[in-house]
């Protein structure tokens, strides 16, 4: 059984209000917190080995500790939970069901940035969760652990819900912060980067959902503590949201030491591919994150178990690897169409792209197009090529990663499902009536680097 920090009173009945998570042990983090300096508690975030739990998974203490602090100019924190990466709903469910457990942490969070004023940006789509926040932060208030003077230590905190506009391009940070100023959401140039220049140039950090609400537990358990759960680099636990042909989709916090065979197949996680099926390929971490075949998600290209931590699920690099990412663990059995699956990942970036850069904007739709030929049975060999060259050319050439998260999918989808493109383009009409089906993926066989 897995240590849990942020789910370990998820089940309790009415743990949403601020009477109950209390009754639990609530804000006494944040009580512990305030009583310590801003630097102590960046001491602690720094020793618990945090990584930002978003996708890039970079080191939170250090993203905080480049944290401008000019003379006289406020300084915010913005939670980024514009969760809108295909296959993630972790945040979402954080949100719905522990929001306490968010506003504690951004209370502490807030404190140690110097933040008096801090932000939520919401995902659009989720237009029932703002009234819990929003009831949340007004229990907390109540309670004296917000607005003026909080606990008597003479630090001052408000806590504001933004909505965003239902686009994807809101969850890159800087034009959440575009957005969040009431402009279009589109990517700003860096640097210089929020830290020092952010919302309405103030310096600002971003963080995940999950990011946030880790900090309590980090205060509570101290951050060495922290770091003694997980393994090497990846300290903690880590929230995973599993859907697809799986018999148990949900949110499952883990300790990253687990294998991503223990996580598919045990009934303490996924219970195994729904319907007695056979396991094809996997994306796990969220959309845009390279898939992966069977054969190469279990094992490393050396045989070694795959673990359900950054640096296992990294081990290859492209070649043969993929990221751990958000966490959206996306499942696919034997039934499923890799064609179908990457045409549709194409579609969603196309249709999200901001426009601002030429590769991204016209890239994404060119390849979406092509996909959607060879779906339809009207593809051509020198498509499954072409698709290559787009893709390559679309990589590190933005200034957002929105155009890296475009084709990484298609770039992987070609270099490990190659033969099943060309299934498509050979049988026409077949490929309209039938799927591939399984092929070689699930066999334990070297993977091989194609198009390098």
């Amino acid at each position: 059984m897995s240590k849990k920090l942020l789910l370990k009173d998820a089940h309790i009945e009415g743990i949403r209000y601020f009477e109950t998570y209390r009754k639990q042990g609530g804000y006494g983090a944040a009580e512990k917190a305030l009583k310590m300096t801003p630097d102590e508690i960046l001491e602690e975030v720094k020793a618990s080995g945090l990584r930002g739990r978003g996708g890039a998974g970079f080191p939170t203490g250090m993203k905080w500790s480049f944290l401008a602090k000019p003379e006289g100019v406020p300084r915010h924190l913005v939670v980024n939970a514009d969760e809108s990466e295909p296959g993630t709903f972790k945040d979402r469910y954080l949100m719905e069901f522990l929001p306490h457990l968010l506003i504690e942490g951004m209370l502490i969070s807030s404190y140690c940035l110097g933040s008096n004023v801090s932000y939520i940006y919401i995902r659009g789509e989720y237009s029932w969760i703002p009234d819990i926040l929003e009831e949340a932060i007004e229990e907390a208030k109540a309670a004296g652990f917000l607005g003026k003077n909080i606990m008597g230590t003479g630090f001052d905190c408000e806590i504001y819900v933004q909505r965003g506009g239902g686009a994807y391009i809101c969850g890159e940070e800087t034009a959440l912060l575009e957005s969040l100023e009431g402009k279009r959401g589109n990517p700003r140039l860096k640097p210089p980067f929020p830290a020092v220049k952010g919302l309405w140039e103030r310096p600002t950090v971003v963080n995940n959902v999950e990011s946030i609400a880790a900090i309590v537990p980090i205060i509570d358990i101290t951050g060495a503590e922290y770091a003694k759960i997980g393994v090497g680099r990846s300290t903690g636990t880590k929230l995973i949201s599993a859907c697809g042909n799986i018999n148990k989709p949900g949110v499952y916090e883990i300790d990253m030491t687990i294998t991503v065979e223990e996580f598919i197949y045990s009934d303490e996680y996924c219970g195994g591919i729904a319907n007695g099926k056979k396991l094809k390929a996997c994306v796990p971490g969220g959309s845009s994150v390279p898939i992966v075949p069977a054969n190469l998600l279990l094992k490393t290209v050396n045989g070694e178990p795959r673990y359900m931590n950054y640096e296992s699920l990294a081990d290859g690099g492209f070649a043969t690897g993929t990221m751990m990412g958000s966490g959206g663990f996306i499942v696919l059995d034997e039934d499923q169409c890799i064609v179908e699956h990457t045409m549709t990942l194409a579609r969603f970036y196309h249709h999200e792209s901001c426009g601002q850069c030429t590769p991204c904007r016209e890239g994404t739709g060119w390849m979406h197009k092509i996909l959607k030929k060879i779906e339809k049975g009207e593809g051509k060999m020198e498509d499954i090529d072409l698709l290559w060259d787009i893709q390559r050319k679309i990589e590190g050439n933005t200034i957002c990663p929105l155009g890296d998260a475009a084709a990484w999918p298609v770039a992987a989808a070609i270099r490990h499902f190659r033969d099943e493109f060309e299934w498509h383009v050979k049988n026409p009409e077949l490929s309209q009536t039938q799927n591939y089906g399984l092929a070689n993926y699930a066999d334990p066989i070297p993977a091989v680097e194609k198009n390098a």
